[in-house]
């Protein structure tokens, strides 16, 4: 039932002879005035006669179309305001003209258009308006609800309902702004409106309650305009009062200043007027629904109370109104702490606004600070732009603590929060350039503005010592300061200039990052998008954004053309800045050097790419020497052969040097020293960084190298990097001619040739795999897992038939080796891993690092077997180390695992079973036949069966087959080894159907029965009477198959609603055993009837799911309230909560226990035959099951009582009942103020239209009455605003 709701105190109910709803009485009636010549001709409300009530109903009817038969209108207006065809200025005209015919019809055609817009299927009669109350009303519209959909306007989905908000709107704006001058001051437009949506914001209904709230807080809105042109027009009025009283007595016009008087008068009743209208919507509507139970609600509160401290700052900017949004910031939901942001920036943006907003930026500014990292991204943006604002408005305010923890946030991985920062940053330290002189000539490179700023930004690169990403900083920084970013002549003259006389020189460190953020903003402005792990996908440039880049590439290409040389002459040394250098020519336009001229800037490019090769050894430096080559190696380009020149004379060099030195290398009967050594090495690792980008394949290096490798397999003593580097080159020789022979003829020769050296090849590093040195096995298996993958039987698809013959399949002694490799150099323990430490001191990065090498290892292997280049059951070996190493690789398995299963779902499930099997007989011959099953290795597997299990998903449908092999397989090795201790003891693997019954779950309900009848044929007849412990997992394994197996097992997330009618169907009927089984099986649930049982043993581990709620209490609050009080609720709820619901069979119902049976004489007298003894065995064990299933149903219903009530005390309100549309009302309007503010000082401020003369002083406002229990942070309690 609906308690009537409570109205301000403005507002009284009429009674019979009163009019059909509430007036405001307080409101004054306006003199009929030449200024407002229509205000007041309605005169009194009251009844009008037949006669006006049908000139009425025909202007509505031109309106509105006709009437139904009844009286009732068609409701016309809701469905041209959905349809949003026709300009809103003519429908509210219309309506205003049917409201001056017949205002009593046209108010009917208003109200129901609102009950209409809430989604309700009930119209308003005109009986029912001239003789119901609000509350009736609302109640009798609540009745009309369609229960079945939860779907109402505001809430549908399709473009036509996400324009009706907007429409929606729309109305109740141009209504008032149409209404203004004249009928909202007649004493009964706006009593009625405001008295229906305050009742109808009070309803239990959601969509009552969300509807009747937008309406109001639109109407207050509206209000608010009209309220500030009232003030508007009083000053004016004043100040013409004024211009004329001063004037002099003859020319003072005594008529106009009384005109001007009446007209001020009539001004400041109508201001009160709007005073009252909209303090009742305040205290009617808004402080109960800022805190509503849902938080769209909530959301449009404060989106609206921003909109009117942005509109009307003098009435409405101060704290008592503030202190709402401040509260709000620290809702549980995103969306309603979004919307206090945005209300927010609209009040800083105005910086005349600033001196209202200090007390509340210094006690909220704390939070405002915390919401940058909140969790939802969008609320950390403009978190992080409101703090732009303040910092705009006044740089005092926020504390460097404050500012660094901004900073820090030019790093994340979330663009928009980057972006945001990003700007904060460029706010905070480059908004302060060095002042121009006006005529001065413009200053450039070292001695721009934009020096200094850059500086900054080095500084302020290296003092972030968390993140090493220029990259993420440049693109955080590209929006607000890409000019700044892009002053390359200015870094370039940073980096080659001397300091002028009393300026700082750049420091090592400093230049080196210099360097790195000149590249990263190169690469932005010619790659146009976020660095990897930032972006979103690819985004479609427009035309302006495409010249833009194609400038920048221009103006870098020309600029970095000529100072790329002298900058790689001065760092020529150092190898880190060398290798950033190095990547510019990646994003020339190539062009430039024919156009431009710039050939002999070209020439010094290479000169100084060749002294690089000739100087540095490091690995780095030479791939992005090989990468440079290549890239300035492009054949559509005029350049290409004066580069190509320079690639050949310079790999000519290094061959012939590689070649002799080898050849003196290994001269047999000399010891190479290391001189030798490392000359070979130096040039091998030349070679190899070039071979990766430009085929060598001319030069014949497969010989030479594999020279090398068989010398130092013979003899043993090669330099492990001398070894590791012949092994990439030969790899890569390989590949080039894998792919000339792809492209090219497919001559016999070249196939013949190509095979005979891959499978050389693959021998070579199969032996490498036992070399003593961890790294060259390392380097060995990584290639030849490379070779098998790229000479698998996936080369020939696609068209390429004619490679067959070089497809190369691994022998099983390969395949033993590679998955020896892996379970001796991946599944071990980190401290373990001595090798890749080597005793330095920073442990965690060198641990770090070997995870990462060991993670890779593990991914070369499993792709083996997902390509199926490797037997899947060698994944066995894998998948068992799931568990134990789930931190570590437990993805790469999870995915592997899914993999495989894509391809084979049969080998997939018996490669699983394999595991468990492999694992359960490493545990028998650790533990012996004796173990505790206990035990943590037994409880480990089960725990890995049951992950296993989670793995098929839950469509059985499609893991039917795969399932059923899986238990095959599981009892064959169950039963496959018999008993040491002779006959009459359990098989020797029996304790593994304890492991298998965690499959069980995922056989559907007929593989249950087939699976069951497999089992008894390994079963004899003793095997079925034993009870003793060591046989219980063929017990918990019988019983995990039969459960379900005659009826279906209730689904958790069934309703209530057809297991209620279900269970008072059957109660009527006699509890007979059977029956009483059956019954009590389907009112459990699956998890929890599974959980509870006694003798289940392979459901004792699981953890039992929360039972499906009932249908929620009738009568529960729409504001949100703490967990304290829902206590009284579930004291009063305790009794009578479930068990109703429940048919428990009483102590007369049950079965008597199988051993107070009475026992036959027969039984004992002549011998039993099999068919009498199985008979036998059956009964006992049906009668154990139905007093184990009472037992259980009675547990079951005390759990589902105390499980009630953590429920009700954890959840507060349910947003989604079961009934979607009614929400729950915890109390009425009528005494809801008393009961909240019992023992507290509660005081709601009165809106005072007025200016700030009228405003309190801070020291005298009192905290408004809040209740953060549920819906706010822990963060806010004990907050108070002064």
């Amino acid at each position: 039932m609906i308690a009537p709701p409570e109205l301000p105190s403005e507002f009284h109910y009429p009674q019979d002879s009163d009019t059909r709803f509430s007036s405001d009485t307080d409101f004054s009636e306006a003199p009929d005035v030449s200024i407002n010549p229509t205000k007041g001709k309605g005169g009194k409300k009251g009844k009008k006669a037949a006669g006006e009530k049908g000139k009425g109903a025909g202007g509505a009817g031109r309106m509105n179309g006709h009437y139904q038969e009844n009286g009732m209108e068609n409701l016309m207006l809701f469905e041209v305001v959905k349809m949003g065809k026709s300009a809103m200025q003519s429908v509210v005209d219309d309506w205003i003209e049917a409201y001056k015919n017949d205002r009593d019809m046209a108010l009917l055609d208003l109200i129901n258009f609102f009950i209409q817009c809430s989604g309700c299927k009930g119209v308003v009669s005109g009986e029912m308006f001239r003789n119901m109350q609000n509350s009736e009303i609302i109640r009798r519209m609540t009745e009309e609800f369609d229960e079945d959909s939860g779907d109402y306007p505001l809430t549908m989905a399709g473009p036509l309902w996400k324009k009706f908000k907007g429409s929606f709107c729309e109305f109740i704006a141009v209504l008032v702004r149409q209404c203004q001058y004249s009928i909202i001051y007649d004493e009964y437009l706006m009593d009625t409106v405001i008295s229906l949506l305050t009742g109808l914001s009070d309803s239990q209904v959601r969509a009552f309650r969300h509807t009747s709230t937008l309406a109001a807080m639109k109407l207050m809105t509206a209000l608010v305009n009209v309220a500030l042109n009232l003030s508007i027009n009083m000053d004016n009025t004043q100040r013409q009062y004024e211009t004329e009283r001063n004037k002099m007595v003859a020319k003072r016009a005594n008529d106009r200043l009384e005109l001007l008087l009446q007209k001020r008068k009539e001004l400041q009743e109508n201001q009160d007027e709007i005073e009252n209208m909209m303090n009742a919507i305040f205290k009617g509507v808004f402080v109960h629904r800022y805190r509503d139970a849902i938080a769209e609600i909530r959301a449009i509160t404060i989106e609206e109370i921003g909109m009117w401290m942005k509109l009307y700052s003098d009435a409405f900017l101060n704290d008592s109104y503030l202190k709402y949004v401040g509260w709000t910031m620290h809702d549980k939901q995103g969306e309603v702490r979004l919307k206090c942001l945005t209300a927010l920036q609209g009040l800083y943006y105005n910086r005349e606004l600033n001196t209202r907003l200090e007390l509340f930026t210094s006690r909220f500014k704390d939070r405002i600070v915390s919401m940058t990292l909140d969790k939802e991204y969008d609320v950390a943006v403009q978190a992080i732009k409101l703090l732009t604002l303040v910092l705009h408005s006044t740089d005092e305010v926020l504390s460097p603590e404050d500012c660094e923890n901004v900073y820090h946030l030019v790093y994340s991985a979330h663009r928009p929060v980057a972006i945001a920062a990003g700007e904060f940053l460029f706010k905070k330290l480059f908004s302060t350039r060095e002042p121009e002189e006006e005529g001065a000539p413009k200053r450039r490179g070292r001695q721009s503005p934009n020096a200094n700023l850059i500086k900054t930004t080095v500084f302020f690169f290296l003092e972030s010592e968390l993140h090493e990403h220029a990259a993420y900083l440049v693109d955080s920084l590209w929006e607000s300061g890409a000019d700044l970013l892009k002053d390359w002549e200015c870094m370039t003259s940073l980096l080659l200039d001397d300091p002028v006389p009393g300026e700082e020189a750049l420091t090592d460190r400093q230049e080196t990052a210099l360097i790195e953020i000149m590249l990263c903003t190169v690469r932005q402005a010619a790659e146009c998008h976020p660095p990897i792990g930032r972006g979103t996908g690819k985004r479609v440039m427009t035309a302006k954004e495409k010249k833009t880049q194609l400038d920048d590439r221009t103006r870098m290409t020309e600029l970095f053309a000529v100072a790329l040389p002298p900058l790689l002459a001065k760092y020529s040394i150092d190898s880190e800045k060398v290798t950033n250098l190095l990547q510019l020519p990646q994003f020339f336009d190539l062009d430039i050097y024919t156009t431009g001229r710039l050939e002999k800037h070209l020439e010094a490019l290479l000169r100084q790419i060749r002294e690089m090769v000739e100087k540095h050894t490091d690995t780095e430096v030479l791939e992005m020497c090989s990468k440079t080559y290549h890239a300035l190696s492009n054949e559509e380009f005029t350049i290409f052969n004066r580069v190509d020149i320079a690639r050949s004379q310079l790999l000519d060099e290094m061959v012939d040097k590689f070649n002799r030195l080898l050849e003196d290398f290994l001269q047999e009967g000399e010891e190479p020293d290391e001189d030798d050594a490392y000359q070979v090495l130096s040039t091998l690792k030349r070679i190899t960084a070039f071979h990766n980008a430009h085929d060598l394949s001319q030069w014949d290096l497969f010989s030479s190298n594999f020279k090398l490798l068989n010398t130092g397999i013979e003899n043993g003593d090669m330099p492990e990097q001398i070894v590791v580097h012949a092994l990439q080159c030969t790899h890569y020789v390989i590949l080039w001619h894998l792919a000339k022979v792809s492209e090219g003829s497919h001559r016999k020769e070249d196939m013949v040739s190509l095979r005979k050296q891959m499978r050389m090849f693959c021998l070579m590093c199969q032996r490498y795999l036992t070399n003593v040195n961890t790294t060259v096995k390392e380097q060995a298996f990584t290639i030849l897992c490379d070779v098998l993958l790229v000479f698998s039987h996936q080369m020939v698809s696609g068209g390429r038939e004619q490679l067959e013959p070089l497809v190369y399949s691994p022998d099983d002694s390969l395949q033993t080796e590679l998955l020896s490799f892996i379970l001796h150099h991946v599944f071990i323990d980190q401290d373990d891993d001595s090798g890749s430490t080597d005793g330095q001191q920073d442990d965690e990065a060198a641990k770090i690092e070997a995870l990462h090498k060991r993670r890779n290892l593990l991914a070369g292997y499993c792709k083996l077997i997902i390509y199926n280049v490797v037997e899947m059951n060698t994944g066995a070996d894998i998948f068992k180390q799931y568990m134990r190493y789930y931190n570590d690789y437990g993805d790469i398995i999870k995915e592997t695992m899914s993999k495989t299963r894509q391809i084979d779902k049969i080998q997939c499930a018996k490669t699983l079973i394999l595991s468990l099997q492999q694992l359960f007989n490493e545990m028998l011959s650790e533990l012996g036949t004796g173990f505790d099953r206990s035990s943590s290795a037994f409880c480990g597997i089960k725990e890995l069966a049951r992950r296993f299990s989670l793995t098929f998903g839950l469509d059985q449908v499609k893991t039917r087959d795969a399932i059923a092999m899986l238990h095959k397989d599981g009892i064959e090795f169950a039963f496959k080894e018999p008993s040491p201790q002779g006959e009459g003891n359990p098989p020797l693997h029996l304790a593994f159907l304890d492991i298998l019954s965690e499959f069980s779950s995922k056989l559907m309900r007929q593989d249950k029965r087939t699976v069951h009848m497999y089992l008894e044929r390994f079963m004899t007849f003793q095997m079925a009477l034993q009870r003793e412990d060591c046989w219980l997992p063929l017990i918990s394994y019988r019983n995990s198959l039969q459960a379900g197996g005659d009826d279906d097992n209730m689904s958790v997330v069934s309703g209530y609603s057809s297991r209620g009618s279900s269970v008072r169907s059957k109660k009527t009927k006699a509890a007979t055993p059977t029956a009483t089984v059956a019954a009590a099986k389907r009112k459990l649930p699956e998890a929890e009837e599974s959980s509870s049982g006694s003798t289940d043993v392979s459901w004792q581990h699981q953890t039992m799911q929360t039972p499906v709620m009932m249908p929620s209490p009738h009568l529960t609050s729409t504001m949100m309230r703490g967990p304290g009080d829902m206590r009284g609720e579930v004291k009063r709820g305790r009794d009578d909560s479930y068990m109703g619901v429940y048919a428990l069979p009483s102590d007369s119902q049950q079965q008597p226990h199988p051993h107070t049976l009475p026992q036959t004489p027969q039984l004992h007298q002549t011998p039993i035959d099999y068919n009498t003894q199985v008979t036998w065995m059956l009964a006992q064990r049906q009668q154990e099951e139905v007093r184990q299933q009472q037992e259980r149903a009675m547990n079951y219903a005390k759990l589902r009582t105390n499980l009630q009530q953590v429920i009700r005390r954890g959840t507060g309100l349910m947003e989604e009942d079961e009934e979607p549309i009614v929400e729950d009302v915890m109390m009425s309007s009528e005494g809801r103020m008393e009961d909240l503010n019992e023992g507290m000082d509660f005081d709601t401020m009165d809106i005072d239209l007025p200016p700030s003369k009228n405003r309190r002083e801070r020291s005298e406002l009192k905290p408004d009455y809040f209740d953060p229990g549920s819906i706010m942070d822990e963060s806010v309690l004990g907050v108070s605003m002064f």
